[in-house]
């Protein structure tokens, strides 16, 4: 009983400490910061000076959905799709490369190198079991190398 009044008692006096340093923040004039009726008009900008871009250089970026033409990931768990275990026609049911493509259609390719589209898949579905994107590889034959087929 004694244990829990004094973490109250504790957990109060650093709410109302929080609450002393947000009122002195807000009582005191920042003074980089002008007050909203003292800006002037906005002037040109003079030729000389040069606009530095606010964003990243493109070497520095990471592609976009749009950019690439799909995502892969492996799932080498039995799939299951609507209660089911999805398996191949040539009886492959573990060990698959699913395909999520920029037509948001998903793919899946077995060991055996056979490909199928799902439709009982989604994008949806891909982004919820998919891991954030490691490697990025101009074609499909070097990230089925880096996945392990």
């Amino acid at each position: 009983m004694f244990r829990r009044n004094r973490a109250d008692r504790e957990f109060r006096e650093a709410q109302r400490a929080g609450q002393a340093v947000l009122a002195m923040h807000t009582e005191l004039p920042l003074p980089d910061c002008p007050s909203p009726g003292s800006q002037a008009a906005p002037t040109p900008a003079a030729p000389e000076s040069t606009v530095v871009p606010d964003f990243l250089p493109a070497d520095f970026r990471a592609p976009s959905r749009q950019d690439v033409s799909g995502f892969m990931m492996r799932w080498d768990l039995p799939l299951i799709v609507d209660g089911e275990v999805h398996q191949c026609h040539c009886g492959a049911y573990r060990n698959w490369i699913v395909f999520n493509m920029r037509d948001d259609s998903v793919w899946l390719r077995c060991e055996s190198d056979h490909e199928t589209k799902e439709a009982r898949l989604d994008t949806a579905w891909y982004n919820r079991n998919s891991g954030p994107v490691d490697h990025f590889h101009p074609t499909l034959d070097e990230g089925l190398r880096h996945l392990g087929q």
